[in-house]
């Protein structure tokens, strides 16, 4: 069964150029499907915020803590049956947010792993943590997540949801 609706989560921090490309995209893809766009702004000074007021649904800025508690925050702020959470930067393609919502219907969380890891570190953790976890990309916040399973999250610190431990 394919979820009703699906709110988008992205963070930002100065990306007012990455969102004014990002948002019409999502719109684009899921122009079927019943959705929105939440926004959490970490303190941007460059106009990031006052765009995204115009573009998404729902946006916010807070103080600047993080993309890891942004993406909770917005995700806390929800509507719709599924979440999807998505990078501002424009690494993510949102072509692929259909696959990941039908995806929920068999999982709690899908993770969409990149094939091609820009960043030295990322590439070297990814390299060695991948081999233990049998994953290729350990750091993509690209992911689906079913709305009841995101009230279990305790954030335990970090940058990414690699530290969230879920509780039943």
């Amino acid at each position: 069964m394919v979820p009703t609706g699906v709110s988008v989560v992205t963070t930002t921090w100065n990306e007012r150029a990455n969102i004014e490309k990002l948002i019409p995209t999502i719109r684009n893809t899921l122009q079927q499907i019943p959705h929105e766009i939440i926004v959490v702004d970490d303190n941007s000074s460059d106009g990031t915020f006052q765009t995204a007021r115009l573009l998404a649904d729902v946006a916010v800025t807070k103080t600047r803590e993080g993309q890891t508690k942004g993406l909770l925050h917005g995700m806390q702020q929800a509507k719709y049956p599924v979440i999807i959470t998505i990078d501002a930067d424009l690494e993510n393609n949102p072509k692929h947010i259909p696959m990941l919502i039908q995806r929920t219907a068999k999982y709690d969380i899908v993770v969409a792993s990149r094939t091609q890891i820009p960043r030295f570190s990322e590439r070297l953790a990814s390299k060695t943590l991948g081999k233990l976890l049998g994953i290729t990309d350990s750091f993509s916040n690209y992911r689906a997540y079913r709305k009841d399973v995101v009230t279990k999250f305790d954030l335990k610190g970090g940058e990414t949801f690699g530290g969230v431990s879920c509780h039943r």
